[in-house]
């Protein structure tokens, strides 16, 4: 759990989709995490992943029985280009809206025009989905978090997704911008007071997405069920930000 896997090139990281729990689906890759929302009203897609890997994502929309036209709405968790760098093309072809955390605005710009600013506390609704963004700066300045509500079987389940879990910002001479270190702490401190039921990763190494995907396709055993796991993986993620503050300063002795 919670390892990455390296590819030489994206094409290698084609993972089938499938759908995690009501109207949720995964329609990523290994490089970057893609999730779909059928809102009823049309569809939710958070994070579009890279440009060679559009058509990837597009496939894996129809492969579920969707269209990619039918997508209203593109919720950005940050803007790097593994989250973003596909939505221009992808916005050309559906001419969905696009959202991203307000403070991320200008560096979003490089791959897209956001068409809405973020805010914590702001509601996004669509159809028979509300979701709820939380500002988590640290991996980078506007990163937002995303929870929301799914019915599986009469049963309502808490589904969230931490939007900036990346330590790579969190490195000196690698700052997204200055007191990223401390956002990201306090960010985690915020998150531990939400519950989730359901983890969704924006990379597939967050919850190790594929192997419990693999389970439920072949058992019907659903692994995403696990409110331990987001915390589990919050902890992680502050055990690995006091790894890299201690890795640098034994490196100054």
């Amino acid at each position: 759990m919670f390892t990455r896997q390296s590819f030489k090139n994206h094409y290698e990281g084609i993972i089938e989709p499938f759908r995690i729990i009501g109207n949720v689906y995964f329609v990523g890759t290994f490089p970057a995490s893609s999730h779909l929302i059928d809102t009823g009203d049309g569809l939710i897609l958070i994070d579009t992943g890279y440009n060679d890997t559009l058509f990837l994502l597009i496939n894996s929309i129809y492969k579920l029985g969707f269209s990619p036209q039918d997508i209203k709405y593109i919720i950005h968790t940050h803007w790097h280009w593994d989250h973003t760098e596909a939505t221009a093309a992808l916005v050309h072809l559906c001419g969905a809206k696009t959202f991203i955390g307000e403070k991320d605005f200008e560096n979003a710009k490089k791959y897209f025009i956001p068409d809405v600013c973020l805010k914590d506390g702001d509601v996004i609704e669509l159809g028979n989905t509300k979701i709820n963004v939380m500002e988590t700066p640290g991996h980078t300045r506007g990163c937002i978090s995303l929870f929301f509500e799914a019915d599986e079987n009469g049963i309502k389940y808490q589904v969230g997704t931490f939007g900036g879990a990346g330590a790579n910002t969190l490195r000196k001479g690698s700052f997204d911008y200055e007191g990223c270190r401390e956002d990201y702490r306090n960010s985690l401190n915020m998150l531990r007071k939400k519950k989730v039921d359901v983890f969704i990763g924006n990379h597939v190494w967050n919850n190790d997405t594929q192997t419990k995907g693999d389970i439920l396709r072949t058992t019907g055993e659903n692994r995403f069920i696990n409110s331990e796991i987001w915390y589990e993986f919050l902890d992680f993620c502050e055990k690995r930000l006091d790894k890299v503050i201690e890795d640098e300063a034994a490196d100054k002795k």
